[in-house]
């Protein structure tokens, strides 16, 4: 969440960067404003009945050795009302930082000064293509009917055994996922990053921490016997490692990369779009993750990107890099960059990777900071990136290698990790 003094200092600039997001945050910010100045006044009152009532706490005692008993039982009466006043400005404060942490939840970061200004994914700005769309064969197929066809990916077995958008993975469709796993994470490690198997269920708190929630409680899949939540990505549990805490400077950056399973509800997603593997419920994901000094984030946000470039050119796909308009960033980012790959069965573009620059809005929530020997600790900054999702690459690869027999030709990239060049 954004920074309680720096809506102060700088309320104009924040409510005009919101209009990039077409939000118009006056009011909102106004409010936070308001509810600040109330609060930090009931703070005051709180504390100085406090001291009121630890100042006459001891005078109490002293009245007691001196004997003078009725001036202590009558100030015993006086503290205990004071006692009780300060409890209900307790519950109220508690009321008031409730209601103050909430509206802070309702604002969503401020975008880059490069976001470009929009309301939908049309409007994204297009920065990088790379390679050439193939051109395939009369009757080349989307990638449901192949797999079906190969025996490599289960629809119908996954709808069976929980419901649609859980697929079964099969044989050589299963070594192809595996593969995929198994080289990201490779690659990952080649470029610096530590991995790290987190747990695929998060509490409330790194839910909070990231973003998550309560932003998008309605599309993560919870478990309401333990108020636990199945993760959307490894990014959550991650980033999470590091709350709480006051790093080192020497100590930053931070990288680390991990593979999961991810677990989205994706509500409402109906149609050939979302057919086979381009959406589904439960998919494979490597993440890459890094926590890192703000002088030093917008250069690390490209590194990440060159990353990503990396892998999909290694897979030989077409792809090309979306800077996002500001009516499709997400809550947390200041900036993201979004990897599409051609799909040209489907003939669209497939999204395959968001990498984004979150500032300090999630290490704000997280109270992830760092410091330099014995200077005040400040805001660390969070980035986070795919490398990649699965389940699109995945598509992409077996609709774009597909030769006239029908079968589907491996990357070289990937032979060493599958042990077959074709299935």
């Amino acid at each position: 969440m954004l920074q309680v003094k720096h809506i102060l200092e700088n309320k104009e600039q924040v409510i005009e960067g919101l209009k990039k997001r077409n939000l118009d945050a006056e009011t909102l910010v106004q409010q936070i404003i308001d509810l600040d100045l109330e609060r930090k006044t009931s703070i005051v009152k709180v504390e100085d009945l406090r001291a009121e009532g630890n100042k006459k706490s001891k005078e109490i005692g002293g009245l007691f050795k001196e004997g003078r008993i009725e001036e202590a039982n009558a100030a015993k009466l006086e503290v205990q009302k004071a006692k009780t006043e300060q409890k209900n400005l307790e519950e109220e404060l508690n009321n008031i930082e409730e209601k103050f942490r909430n509206l802070l939840y309702q604002i969503p970061n401020v975008p880059h000064t490069t976001v470009p200004s929009g309301s939908t994914e049309e409007d994204n700005e297009e920065v990088y293509s790379e390679g050439i769309i193939p051109i395939l064969h009369e009757g080349a197929k989307p990638h449901w009917e192949i797999v079906k066809k190969k025996n490599i990916v289960d629809f119908e077995t996954g709808v069976k055994i929980t419901g649609a958008g859980f697929p079964v993975y099969k044989g050589k469709g299963a070594r192809l996922q595996r593969a995929l796993i198994n080289f990201f994470l490779d690659e990952a490690e080649k470029s610096g990053y530590a991995e790290v198997i987190p747990p695929l269920l998060i509490n409330e708190a790194s839910g909070i921490g990231t973003g998550q929630l309560p932003d998008k409680e309605g599309q993560m899949y919870h478990v309401t016997g333990d108020n636990l939540y199945l993760i959307p990505t490894a990014e959550v549990p991650i980033t999470n490692i590091y709350r709480d805490l006051i790093l080192n400077e020497n100590e930053l950056p931070k990288k680390n990369c991990g593979y999961t399973p991810c677990f989205r509800r994706e509500a409402g997603s109906y149609g050939k779009e979302v057919r086979g593997l381009n959406r589904l419920h439960q998919f494979d994901k490597v993440e890459i993750v890094q926590v890192v000094h703000p002088d030093e984030s917008y250069q690390v946000l490209n590194d990440m990107v060159e990353h990503v470039k990396e892998l999909v050119r290694k897979l030989k796909l077409p792809f090309r890099i979306l800077r996002l308009c500001g009516g499709d960033l997400g809550l947390t980012s200041a900036l993201t960059f979004d990897f599409e790959v051609y799909s040209t069965a489907q003939e669209r573009w497939l999204e395959v990777s968001s990498v984004s620059n979150f500032e300090t809005y999630q290490s704000n929530r997280l109270k992830l900071r760092f410091k330099k020997d014995k200077e005040k600790p400040q805001l660390a900054h969070t980035l986070n990136g795919s490398a990649l999702a699965l389940p699109r690459i995945m598509a992409a690869l077996i609709e774009n290698n597909q030769d006239i027999n029908g079968d589907i030709c491996i990357p070289e990239v990937l032979q060493k990790y599958t042990g077959f060049s074709k299935i």
